[in-house]
C-alpha cells in the first residue's frame, strides 16, 4: 500500500533538528581531509589569485558554518486594518533600531 504524500512508513519520523547521517559523514570527511592536508592546502591557497582565494574560501566556509535560510512572509496588506498596519510598522522600526544600536 503506497504512502500518502509527506508520510513514510516510520510513524515517528526523523527527530526534528537531527542531522542527516550522510551529510554529517561528508562534512566530517572534508574536515578530516583538510586537517590532514592543511599544509598543502595552505601552500596551494597562497599561490591562488585573490579572486580564486575568495572563491575557495567561500566554497569551504559552507562546510564549517550552517547556511542561513531565507524567510519569506506573505501578507495581504489590503485586508489588514489601520491598527494592524501601524503595529507592523512599529515592530519593523523597533527591529531596525535594535540592529543599528
Amino acid at each position: 500500500m503506497p504512502f500518502k504524500k509527506g508520510q513514510s512508513g516510520n510513524i515517528n519520523g526523523r527527530s526534528k533538528g537531527s542531522k542527516n547521517k550522510v551529510t554529517q559523514s561528508l562534512r566530517e570527511s572534508i574536515v578530516s581531509f583538510l586537517e590532514n592536508n592543511f599544509d598543502n592546502v595552505q601552500t596551494d591557497f597562497e599561490i591562488l589569485t585573490p579572486r580564486d582565494r575568495v572563491k575557495f574560501y567561500l566554497d569551504l566556509l559552507q562546510y564549517g558554518l550552517p547556511k542561513l535560510q531565507t524567510v519569506q512572509m506573505e501578507t495581504d496588506f489590503d485586508n489588514l486594518t489601520d491598527t494592524e498596519l501601524n503595529r507592523i510598522i512599529e515592530e519593523l522600526k523597533t527591529g531596525l533600531n535594535e540592529q543599528k544600536g
